[in-house]
């Protein structure tokens, strides 16, 4: 059904996905709504590996447990360090499996679930939860926190992680209005408010830097309109199929808009091939001014969001 979703975002989607397996999803992060979903089934789907979307969870596990700051240099190379600036803008693994070792299973895990893994993100019947590791995978914790293994989460849940970070902290149910009467009585709900406002400044610019010069180049279509985010590329060992992901939001204009791209296997994937359908979302709407003015509220969500978490 998407009687419900906003037709130029669904327009803009289908366009920008064109002949890949995939699936976009792009909500409101204001709100948690979900404005399209193309492609339902694949995003409702049990799970894929994240890849190195999870970098952004233990980024911001490692910032607030104190094993990292803006400007940590961890080894990387013989005689090279990078920061986490630099490490999420060209996706460094090395970076983020030193992370991973020094945070540990218990804690990797806790941010985790704390983020929506391993659960519904999603107020929608057929969306599944996605699962995470009893124990710590064969390889290790490096393998965990920079490719995601043993991590299996829905296009959703990685929506309403970019909804979280893009909105300050702010974790709604993402729910998706199946009419026009749907619509007009959309009230967000809040699952839990995450202690992570502080440190989203220090992740945004790993993020943004992916777009100007690292892994997410082909989303960047204009530098008037920022958008920041996280590529995902790898084998996902259940199926096994290739994948591609991209999680992202932009930052300018008042309809903000968080855009997540899964693309599974057929024409060579990856995430940076994902970045370029996402980007090519924004594009679209771009050239339909589609940011330039407020996205119309019903009334019942307005007063919601004012009441409950600004």
């Amino acid at each position: 059904m998407i009687d419900g979703e906003d037709l130029v975002v669904r327009r803009a989607a289908v366009q920008a996905l064109g002949p890949f397996n995939g699936t976009v999803v792009v909500a409101d992060p204001q709100t948690g709504r979900l404005l399209t979903i193309v492609n339902q089934k694949l995003a409702y789907k049990s799970g894929f590996q994240p890849c190195s979307t999870i970098k952004v969870v233990a980024a911001l596990a490692g910032l607030n447990e104190g094993v990292i700051t803006d400007n940590t240099l961890l080894r990387v190379g013989r005689r090279r360090g990078m920061d986490l600036t630099q490490a999420l803008a060209h996706s460094n693994n090395l970076f983020f499996a030193n992370v991973g070792v020094k945070l540990g299973f218990e804690k990797v895990t806790h941010y985790a679930k704390l983020f929506g893994l391993g659960e519904k993100a999603s107020l929608i019947p057929e969306e599944q939860p996605g699962t995470l590791p009893d124990a710590p995978p064969a390889d290790g914790m490096g393998m965990m926190t920079s490719f995601g293994e043993g991590i299996y989460l829905t296009p959703l849940q990685l929506a309403s992680l970019m909804v979280g970070v893009a909105d300050g902290g702010t974790l709604y149910y993402l729910q998706h209005p199946r009419s026009q009467e749907e619509v007009a009585q959309f009230v967000p709900r809040v699952k839990r408010q995450l202690e992570i406002e502080r440190w989203i400044p220090e992740i945004k610019p790993g993020m943004m830097g992916a777009v100007e010069y690292g892994t997410a180049r082909r989303a960047n279509f204009s530098a008037d309109d920022p958008i920041l985010g996280k590529t995902g590329t790898c084998t996902d060992l259940r199926s096994p199929t290739h994948l591609g992901w991209f999680g992202s939001f932009n930052d300018i204009g008042q309809n903000k808009l968080v855009v997540v791209v899964l693309l599974t296997g057929g024409k060579p994937v990856n995430g940076p091939v994902a970045a370029g359908v996402a980007g090519a979302v924004y594009k679209n709407l771009a050239e339909v001014n589609y940011f330039a003015n407020a996205r119309p509220v019903s009334p019942l969500a307005l007063i919601s969001t004012q009441s409950c978490c600004r």
